[in-house]
């Protein structure tokens, strides 16, 4: 039966149905040439959606591996890109009011923990000035749903695992982690007052092709096939919640289509992190599989066929020794769970790399 003959209804909750009723809109991917806004932007495309991309392009690293990614997405009639900067307070307000958004799927960032040290003022301007941008922009064209990326660095300090949304994480210990979650305080605020429906995903350590040259995987897969010894730092005793890039997309495209609802669990005498009495959610999306260090460096031997040279370092600054997400919300609210094991998408990565950059 057809929607517009009126003798469809969806049913609360069916994902399907939520699927249907969502396709096909106006959307804004702001982070479109980086890692996840690139993966999620085509996902959007492939299904019948027309996308606004936005990006600055900024060099934090290789600029044409980001234009790499956006020659990408311009194969597709519906996508369109805008070279514009979060922080630009006109640029993006003109952007809303031009283009009517029905949705923002907000992944642009000033990404990187370690970098947060070096130079903070990229964290303020991107992260919270930028992202006070787009909750603008949403309040002001009535956008119905916002849904952004947030971070397992969140977490910081705490040793309290798995990582639960019904915790407080209260404790950041880098300046990358204070920025994601005052966005999360953020949002509540424009949800609070506005109305404007808002969903923040944590995501865990995200992996898997195209993806960004400062991250692990990156850096040891280069090292490795160069000849050259890779920097393990904590001496290898980490364990991280490795997510694979499609894991985080599909979590991404599910929340979406569903927009976020005041919680009728919200207890004020016994406020709970995870609920909230405005259209406000927080989910963790990781693969609830941590996995070691070392093991994670052993998969990537195997994939390349080349054994590392390890130089055992300290911890670093502003990092944190394990992460483990608890999903159980996103499971029980959207029948999802990430599932990819690392022995699968580390070779989906490897063999990336050795096609893009000719590697062997």
């Amino acid at each position: 039966m057809s929607i517009e003959s009126g003798e469809w209804q969806a049913k609360p909750g069916d994902p399907v149905a939520i699927a249907i009723l969502a396709a096909h809109m106006k959307l804004l991917v702001t982070g479109a040439a980086g890692f996840i806004g690139s993966r999620t932007t085509q996902r959007l495309l492939d299904r019948g959606d027309e996308v606004v991309g936005l990006d600055n392009l900024n060099d934090y690293y290789d600029v044409s591996l980001k234009q790499a990614r956006l020659d990408r997405l311009r194969a597709h009639q519906s996508f369109r890109f805008v070279h514009a900067d979060l922080a630009d307070r006109d640029a993006v307000a003109g952007m809303f009011s031009k283009e009517k958004f029905a949705r923002v799927v907000h992944l642009g960032a000033q990404a990187g923990v370690r970098y947060s040290i070096e130079d903070p003022h990229a964290y303020i301007q991107s992260n919270i000035v930028g992202t006070l941008n787009i909750l603008e922009g949403c309040r002001h064209n009535s956008v119905a749903h916002l849904v952004y990326a947030s971070s397992s660095s969140v977490y910081g300090a705490s040793a309290k695992l798995p990582y639960s949304v019904h915790e407080a994480a209260s404790h950041p210990v880098s300046l990358y982690a204070a920025s994601k979650r005052s966005n999360e305080l953020m949002a509540h605020s424009y949800s609070s007052v506005f109305g404007l429906p808002t969903t923040g995903l944590r995501f865990f350590t995200v992996y898997g092709p195209w993806g960004r040259p400062d991250m692990a995987l990156f850096l040891f897969a280069r090292s490795i096939l160069e000849g050259r010894p890779i920097q393990v730092f904590n001496q290898g005793h980490h364990k991280r919640d490795f997510t694979y890039i499609d894991d985080i997309v599909e979590g991404v495209v599910r929340v979406l289509d569903q927009a976020a609802q005041p919680d009728p669990r919200w207890d004020a005498k016994h406020p709970d992190p995870a609920y909230s009495p405005a259209p406000y959610r927080l989910y963790n999306i990781g693969s609830n599989r941590p996995v070691d260090l070392l093991r994670y460096i052993e998969v990537l031997e195997d994939c390349l066929g080349r054994k590392a040279e390890k130089i055992l370092l300290p911890m670093q600054p502003g990092d944190v020794a394990d992460t483990f997400a608890d999903v159980r919300e996103l499971e029980q609210d959207f029948g999802y769970r990430p599932t990819t094991p690392v022995e699968v998408g580390v070779r989906k990565f490897v063999d990336w790399y050795r096609d893009y950059y000719g590697a062997h």
